[in-house]
């Protein structure tokens, strides 16, 4: 290992105005390579499936505008404005097309979108009407999985609008042999099928699909090659000039062949980077081990005297940038739960190796120094840390959480080697690891994990329990009986493990069903040939091609929960100061403070309703009066004074989140009712399901949707994020919090946890705030928690943003497993960050 040079690199002068030209606009919608692949499709409709593929991916890589922008190191783009984004008509459309004219002015991530793009897309829509992944996984979902998805038990829209993500593809490999070796690997599994073989049709397609997809990436690259030739030719500036032809002699090099130098290395790695998302809209491709792949060519070349250590990172800082001029335009609903534009690229540092030695390296602190330089969302960068984990390397991550931008996130090896371990993946593969997309731990390039396949809200069961399987009078759950019959805790608590073990059952449904229809209408063989073991099965990843094959929805609400059952535990069935039929009706009244958006909306349609029959005409204005007097409610003073009463028993009581044993355990035991059942699931791919534990941003979207908690939440306000306690309820400072935390069983949610904590900047000033906030880390893994990430910066600051957005346009914050500037958030997500505990040492 190289000694790391202390002296920190200074920016170079180029990083700012690539990003100012990065942020000068909107991001647009752009439908260049939805007009290209119908028309392919129309083409070879007669064709496998697999091979249609391959053939769009093709003429998208011939066809599909190129552009290098100035001041660029490192070329390529999918879109030709900056930050733009392609569609894909091929997992869903409809969404879009009802969005035309609202997407621009939307509250979470707005993009424009021309006049001209809005009837090329009009026109290429017409064909996929029933051809759709999203069309198919709802013919394959039964009636009582579409009902709970309506509301709101839990949403699947990740993969049933999108393409497949969530995975780290053999970007080493590439490096080495280039495509033309990925290309003779293929040909070679070819040869080797026979004729006669019960499966050659099928495998023998894929593998021609694999070569013809190759070759496609390799011609895009000439194309940026010849490209940047003919720029050079034209470009009076001769820095300028000579930047051009050295691009242009990478792009004629890598990926074709494998990468001869480090700025090779980073060409090649971001061609990579980018073909994924070309050719399918997934999102989470998550860069991984960079520091460890890319390496090798940095050693050499330093070495050699080949490269200065200024000027490699220079190339990683304009990576840095290129990672966050990739973008995908999300439905409304979802881009409220993803919000900050962000693509969930997560790039890791640290760790160990195969036999378990630590691997921190020159690179690892480049790494750092790289999102210190762009003070940009991507790549949502993390470190592993275990016990051989150098301080130093510790202490230059703390120095970046200082900055206030939210990273890195750090995760722990010590827990996350062996629950993977625990699913079946080798020692050394585990060892190995590296994260996905916000949290998600798998082994790179040889995982499928169909991480954030589901949010599951664990809220919305007990919602039942209390309405016996009811919701705005429809039975979507299971008759676990009247709640005024209910004579113990344990046969309220047995009734919601019931309904939770129901909808996680149609949760799977779900996922299955979309899982089954990607496999069928949009395999992805550019995908397939850098994951093992596609090539040698002669299947793509949709169709289970990965030696590991996993599923992981995450449950969210633990803290809610544990704090809502705890109080109904000790106020109705220990105290006794109410009953549950009374605490039924506190939640349905919102603890008399008005009701909840969506139970009003349903009540003034059902009393317009009635008027209407009785033979009176209802028109917009008299409707409108008829919801403001319904989402005031018809709470009595008296019975409003009661419910500030039992708000105040709530308030007593402890909470999850202040180091109580008893609490922390029982919230144990809640996680159980989410993460144990889900274990019992296989997917169609061959592999098991697995356990997540944290929301991305929807706990403030599907909050949105929930009626009051027994905890003292009231209806439509934000769920807990993560699995850290409700915003407000920890009081007894970070370390209470963590030991809380830590308490959960986090080996069995191997699909990750998310634990978020907010601390004001003087907790991490000074030397003595860096070691002391270092200190508290380690503290955490060694009790067994899994991951913690940070913003470091005032509610005051936050406040103020908020008001005066223009004035922090370059303000970063962590928002759940990812970072993005905070004024493009939502105001409910903003104001979810804002009120989150803030803490100090």
């Amino acid at each position: 290992m190289l000694k790391y040079n202390e002296s920190e690199i200074e920016k170079s002068s180029r990083i700012p105005k690539l990003i100012e030209h990065l942020y000068a606009k909107l991001p647009e919608i752009e439908a260049d390579r939805a007009i290209i692949l119908t028309r392919i499709y129309k083409e070879t409709e007669s064709e496998p499936i697999i091979i249609r593929r391959a053939k769009a991916f093709l003429a998208i890589c011939e066809e599909l505008p190129i552009t290098i922008r100035p001041d660029e190191l490192i070329v390529g783009s999918n879109s030709k404005a900056a930050r733009g984004c392609q569609v894909f008509p091929e997992y869903s459309y409809e969404w879009l097309e009802q969005e035309f004219d609202t997407v621009e002015t939307r509250s979470a991530d707005p993009f424009y979108i021309s006049e001209e793009t809005k009837q090329d897309l009009h026109e290429v829509y017409r064909y996929w009407k029933g051809k759709t992944t999203s069309e198919l996984a709802t013919s394959y979902m039964e009636k009582e999985t579409l009902m709970a998805i309506e509301h709101n038990i839990f949403t699947t829209g990740n993969y049933f609008y999108n393409g497949i993500g969530h995975l780290t593809v053999q970007y080493e490999k590439v490096l080495a042999i280039g495509y033309r070796g990925i290309i003779a690997e293929a040909q070679e599994a070819l040869n080797k099928l026979h004729v006669g073989d019960g499966d050659y049709g099928k495998r023998a397609r894929f593998l021609e699909a694999v070569i013809m997809s190759c070759k496609a990436a390799i011609k895009y690259a000439q194309r940026y090659a010849q490209l940047a030739i003919d720029m050079a030719q034209e470009c009076p500036d001769k820095t300028r000039k000579r930047e051009l032809i050295t691009i242009a002699q990478n792009c004629a090099n890598v990926p074709e062949y494998g990468a001869t130098s480090f700025y090779e290395a980073c060409q090649s790695f971001w061609f990579v980077q980018l073909l994924l998302q070309v050719e399918s809209s997934g999102h989470s491709i998550s860069p991984g081990r960079f520091d460890q792949y890319m390496y090798p060519f940095y050693k050499k070349d330093i070495e050699e005297g080949k490269i200065t250590r200024e000027f490699a990172q220079e190339l990683m800082d304009c990576i840095w940038v290129k990672l966050n001029d990739l973008n995908k335009v999300r439905d409304a609903g979802s881009a409220e739960g993803f919000a900050g534009y962000s693509l969930f690229q997560n790039l890791i540092a640290g760790g160990q190796d195969e036999e378990g030695n630590d691997v921190t390296n020159d690179l690892s602190f480049m790494c750092i120094e790289a999102s210190m330089h762009v003070n940009l969302p991507a790549p949502s960068l993390s470190v592993r840390v275990w016990n051989g984990t150098p301080d130093e390397f510790m202490i230059k991550a703390a120095t970046l959480t200082r900055t206030g931008i939210g990273l890195p996130a750090y995760y722990n090896d010590e827990v996350i080697i062996p629950a993977l371990v625990n699913r079946g993946v080798s020692l050394k593969d585990a060892r190995t690891y590296n994260i996905i997309g916000c949290v998600e731990p798998q082994k790179a390039g040889k995982t499928d994990g169909w991480h954030d396949a589901a949010f599951f809200n664990m809220l919305r069961p007990l919602e039942m329990v209390f309405f016996n399987g009811y919701d705005n009078g429809e039975k979507i759950g299971l008759q676990t009986g009247d709640v005024a019959e209910m004579k113990t805790f344990e046969e309220f608590y047995t009734a919601y493990k019931e309904q939770m073990k129901y909808f996680i059952g149609l949760m799977v449904n779900a996922d299955n069903a979309i899982d089954l229809a990607h496999a069928q209408r949009c395999p992805l063989p550019f995908q397939s040939s850098m994951v093992e073991d596609c090539i040698r099965r002669g299947k793509s990843l949709q169709e289970g091609g990965a030696i590991y094959n996993f599923t992981g929805p995450q449950g969210f609400g633990i803290a809610n929960m544990t704090d809502s059952l705890w109080a109904i535990k000790k106020l109705v069935f220990e105290e006794k100061k109410l009953t549950l039929t009374e605490f039924k009706k506190a939640i349905e009244d919102n603890f008399g403070k008005g009701m909840p958006k969506d139970k009003a909306a349903f009540i003034t349609e059902k009393v317009a309703e009635e008027l209407i029959k009785a033979g009176q005409n209802v028109n917009e204005e008299q409707i409108a009066d008829i919801y403001k007097m319904v989402i005031a409610g018809n709470v009595s003073e008296e019975a409003k004074k009661k419910y500030d009463t039992l708000l105040a028993w709530i308030e007593e009581l402890p909470k999850y989140g202040n180091d109580v044993e008893e609490v922390d355990l029982f919230a144990r035991d809640v996680a159980y009712t989410y993460t144990k059942p889900l274990e019992n699931y296989k997917n169609p791919r061959g592999g098991q399901y697995q356990a997540g534990l944290y929301p991305v941003s929807a706990n403030v979207p599907l909050g949105a949707q929930t009626g009051a908690t027994p905890d003292g939440r009231l209806a439509n306000t934000p769920i807990a994020d993560g699995v850290g306690p409700a915003a407000g309820r920890d009081v007894k400072g970070p370390t209470a919090a963590a030991n809380s935390v830590a308490k959960l069983d986090h080996f069995i949610a191997s699909n990750g946890t998310l634990f978020n904590q907010k601390f004001h900047p003087s907790a991490l000033s000074g030397t003595k705030g860096l070691q002391n906030f270092v200190s508290f880390i380690r503290a955490f893994f060694d009790e067994k928690g899994m991951h913690m990430q940070f913003n470091v910066v005032s509610r005051e600051t936050l406040l103020d943003a908020q008001a005066h957005p223009e004035n922090y346009k370059n303000l970063v914050v962590r928002v759940a497993g990812y970072s993005a500037l905070f004024t493009t958030l939502s105001r409910s997500l903003q104001d979810d960050i804002i009120n989150r505990t803030t803490q100090g040492f």
